[in-house]
């Protein structure tokens, strides 16, 4: 898991719903519905192959051992986060992969679905905060993201992202901002597009990432976009990240 800044996939997004914003569409006025609208856009997670250079702090890691755990222990699971941003930039959510061991008697073998990996069936999955973060380049992001399961065999992700205060007076603690979301597992938006050329607001090349290999192994379209909104600114070990 890592926070992600992307432009493009936020107005895309958001550009949903305006057509709710309609105030005469065949005589009714949509404008009613558009928050709901809205918000249930930002609830779907995005799953598709994303350019890893859009991650803005170095992963984090989950592992869950299934030769250990119990049921019961999937039915709840929470991960505290902790990143450091390595540039200034809005912060538009967290991106989620995984990684699986097979761990045989003579072999080990690891399936990864990183970005900037071989693109698999699972692709990548990001959750859009309806409201970005605006961080510094080594301001502390901090949140917890915390899965529900639930009775349709899928998971509700509670998401909550914060950064911390910068500058003068950031030693006395606080919050700055806070970002939250509720989104549906089952009920993901399949963007499913092949990573692309990014042009990135700031220059990264000066703050690597780590490699997103697993553990313990070796532009964007905007034809289409409103008017409205434009662009200024598993058998033995899973490790979710």
């Amino acid at each position: 898991m890592a926070p992600f800044s992307d432009e493009y996939l936020y107005v895309e997004m958001a550009n949903k719903a305006l057509f709710w914003q309609q105030h005469n569409f065949f005589g009714v006025d949509l404008t009613p519905l558009h928050g709901s609208a809205f918000q249930g856009y930002f609830s779907q997670p995005v799953v598709d192959a994303f350019d890893p250079r859009l991650l803005i702090s170095p992963p984090t890691y989950h592992t869950l051992d299934f030769t250990s755990m119990k049921e019961e222990e999937l039915y709840e699971i929470d991960i505290p986060l902790s990143f450091v941003a390595s540039v200034g930039t809005r912060v538009h959510g967290l991106a989620c992969w995984f990684d699986v061991l097979f761990n045989g008697s003579t072999v080990q073998r690891w399936l990864t679905t990183a970005p900037g990996s071989p693109t698999t069936h699972w692709y990548q999955l990001r959750c859009v905060l309806s409201q970005p973060l605006y961080v510094m380049a080594g301001q502390e992001i901090t949140g917890r993201l915390h899965l529900v399961a639930h009775s349709s065999q899928s998971y509700t992700i509670y998401l909550t992202m914060s950064a911390k205060m910068w500058g003068v007076g950031a030693d006395q603690g606080g919050i700055l901002q806070t970002s939250t979301g509720k989104l549906e597992l089952k009920e993901p938006y399949y963007r499913l597009s092949q990573p692309q050329s990014y042009m990135l607001q700031q220059d990264q090349q000066q703050q690597q990432l780590p490699s997103l290999q697993p553990q313990g192994s070796e532009q964007q379209m905007q034809e289409g976009l409103s008017p409205g909104i434009t662009i200024d600114q598993v058998d033995q070990e899973c490790g979710l990240h």
